[in-house]
């Protein structure tokens, strides 16, 4: 798990997880990276990669075989502000740095640990926004299906860049960007498990953009936007309003049930998780249910490797929740909780 130092949490965070309740028990953590906001774990597991969310920022691997994080080799940077989200693909760690709008790849020795940066792709462009799309903001970056693209989400220019990572060079050149409707301020994407179908979530309205990927071209097609959340409806975790005035959503995390059936994302402000189901080919979603995140601003969802639980990182509450998945109608039924400070990410091995 990771979490913001800055805000009191941890930092790199391992728990054990009890695969018949979904319960997780705290027990070590490492301070090593200031704010390691999001997570990514090696093959095997015994590997995590960390970004560190600051000015300048960083990447850093950790050998996470035992109780307590121990870094492996040393923090790198990476050469840009504030990398929010990272990923493996062709031997390299990516990382998408929100502050300065821009990519980095940084390569995977033998041993786990990271090289120097090998490529930096700046971004460019901006948004109708003007507090929130002033620039470019890359926000998340992970490879496609197929092994063959590398996939960066825009928040500040309202755009899906596709570039191609030359393994053996570590240079990532461009290769397009797909635009979205104006203002959505996309933040996150995940795959359908038949890889030909894309769901970008969006950041500042509440809806889902779902397009058609084609792998050969290394480009997603738009098809249109599904509401993740209803004009009317009310926050089941904070209410639909306060003191100050309504309370605006913010989603957050988007994830992709591993049968295709269903899709969840994570609502900050509304504090909830969406359930949406997806017709046979992936192509059609639906909003069908909003339960309550467990806690406050929830800034991710993690599904486990049986899909039977649904974590959701609550960050202001300061708490993972793990939420059981009905089978039939893929709605969590909240099972438990625990207390990790400042908490942003989960990954599970």
């Amino acid at each position: 798990m990771g979490s913001f130092t800055s805000a009191g949490g941890l930092g790199v965070t391992v728990a054990e997880v009890d695969r018949d309740t979904g319960a997780l028990t705290v027990l070590g953590s490492s301070d090593a990276v200031t704010d390691p906001s999001f997570l990514a774990l090696g093959p095997g597991g015994e590997a995590l990669y960390a970004v560190g969310e600051s000015a300048p920022g960083s990447a850093a691997a950790f050998d996470v075989s035992g109780d307590v994080p121990a870094l492996l080799g040393p923090v790198r940077p990476v050469d840009a502000d504030g990398p929010t989200h990272l990923a493996l693909a062709a031997g390299h760690l990516v990382t998408a740095n929100y502050g300065s709008g821009s990519v980095t790849a940084l390569p995977v020795l033998a041993d786990g640990s990271l090289g120097e940066a090998s490529s930096v792709v700046q971004h460019e462009g901006s948004g109708p926004d003007g507090e929130r799309q002033e620039g470019p903001h890359a926000h998340q970056v992970l490879p496609d299906p197929s092994g063959r693209w590398v996939v960066s989400v825009d928040l500040g220019t309202d755009s899906v860049r596709v570039g191609a990572l030359d393994p053996a060079t570590g240079a990532l050149k461009p290769h397009g960007e797909t635009s979205l409707r104006p203002g959505t301020g996309p933040r996150h994407l995940a795959f359908h498990p038949s890889g030909r179908y894309a769901y970008v979530l969006n950041e500042l309205v509440t809806t889902l953009t779902v397009c058609r990927w084609d792998a050969e071209e290394g480009r997603p097609e738009p098809l249109g936007e599904v509401a993740v959340l209803t004009e009317t409806e009310p926050g089941p975790g904070s209410g639909p309003g306060s003191a100050d005035g309504p309370v605006r959503a913010y989603p957050s995390e988007v994830v992709v049930a591993h049968d295709g059936r269903f899709l969840w994302t994570a609502n900050r402000g509304h504090d909830s998780i969406s359930v949406l189901t997806l017709d046979e080919t992936g192509e059609k979603a639906a909003l069908v249910a909003t339960v309550g995140c467990g806690g406050r601003w929830p800034r991710d969802l993690t599904l486990d490797p049986s899909g039977q639980w649904l974590y959701a990182a609550n960050e202001r509450s300061g708490n993972v929740s793990w939420f059981a998945v009905d089978a039939e109608t893929g709605i969590p039924q909240h099972a438990g909780s625990v207390e990790v400070p400042a908490v942003s990410c989960v990954v599970l091995g």
